[in-house]
């Protein structure tokens, strides 16, 4: 066997040298990112109390609502409105831990539900009347405005929040419909197949520029089967015909699970569909009294944490 030119071993030995360094990085971030665990709760309808202690048991906040949950996601699925009388400090609460989440590399993400959308449509019938008082503070948003003239006083300055264009409504147009994080979608009430077909960034985008008044209603956020407000999935046990459409969804977006809120699971969080459902709204807020519990995903592994474990 002939001996290589001193050159070339050396360049052979500084290759080998850059691989294994190479190699020995990879191998480093991949030992330090690990599997990406999401932590997702339900409705809260306007109840702080009950909205801080699901975010704690999920290891997001410190007893000073600090975000302490590092690269840990958080999905939020929707009702942050009405029924209870601390909606303006929970939105304030979710902006704040948006910010503060994605500084440290984790996410805090709250989805649109179907109270967020009757209150941007000015349907205020679930509105109490602390929740009225927590936005009446700046008449200027209203005074000068024709529209306000037929409103009650007492309502307008929650209208003048919410409505397309409003400042809480701005706020609201920073959320999404839908989203899907490590293989699992995310809806307040559900997605079916007409929403795959008429397209997930469609409708967020849609929604985004109706809630900043650019833009008119959706259709496909109108009805009983628009995905805020569907029940398919989550009213008692789906037949097999819902199974299968949740099913061909799943497929076509390349997910595991979807995760619902919307209809309350008076015995805490349910599945079917041999796990292709997560039912999380529990009635955790004060108004309806259920129990508090949080849905941990991890890779496929799925379980729900409660209170002393």
């Amino acid at each position: 066997m002939t001996d290589r030119p001193a050159g070339q071993k050396r360049a052979g030995a500084i290759f080998r040298t850059r691989l294994v360094a190479a190699l020995a990085f990879m191998a480093g971030v991949s030992a330090c990112a690990g599997p990406q665990r999401v932590v997702a709760f339900g409705d809260v309808h306007g109840d702080l109390d009950a909205t801080r202690r699901a975010l704690r048991l999920a290891g997001a906040i410190d007893e000073q609502d600090r975000w302490v949950g590092e690269d840990l996601v958080v999905v939020q699925t929707g009702d942050q409105l009405d029924r209870g009388d601390d909606e303006r400090a929970i939105l304030d609460l979710f902006e704040r831990l948006r910010i503060e989440a994605a500084a440290s590399g984790g996410e805090f993400v709250a989805l649109l539900g179907n109270h967020e959308l009757m209150n941007v449509r000015l349907d205020l019938r679930y509105v109490t009347e602390g929740g009225f008082r927590d936005f009446d503070g700046d008449p200027a948003l209203y005074e000068n405005d024709p529209r306000f003239a037929e409103i009650e006083p007492g309502q307008r300055g929650r209208v003048a929040a919410f409505l397309p264009g409003g400042p809480y409504a701005l706020l609201l147009a920073e959320r999404n419909v839908i989203v899907q994080r490590e293989g699992t979608v995310f809806v307040h009430g559900g997605v079916l197949p007409a929403h795959v077909e008429y397209g997930i960034d469609r409708i967020n985008e849609e929604t985004r520029r109706w809630v900043r008044g650019e833009g008119p209603l959706p259709e496909v956020l109108v009805g009983s089967d628009s995905p805020q407000w569907v029940r398919l999935y989550s009213r008692g046990e789906p037949d097999e015909v819902a199974c299968d459409m949740l099913e061909l969804v799943l497929q076509v977006m390349d997910a595991r699970r979807m995760v619902v809120g919307h209809t309350v699971q008076e015995e805490g969080i349910t599945s079917a569909c041999d796990g292709m459902i997560w039912r999380i709204d529990t009635g955790m807020s004060s108004y309806y009294g259920g129990p508090l519990e949080v849905l941990e995903v991890v890779e496929d592994r799925v379980r729900v944490l409660r209170p002393g474990g």
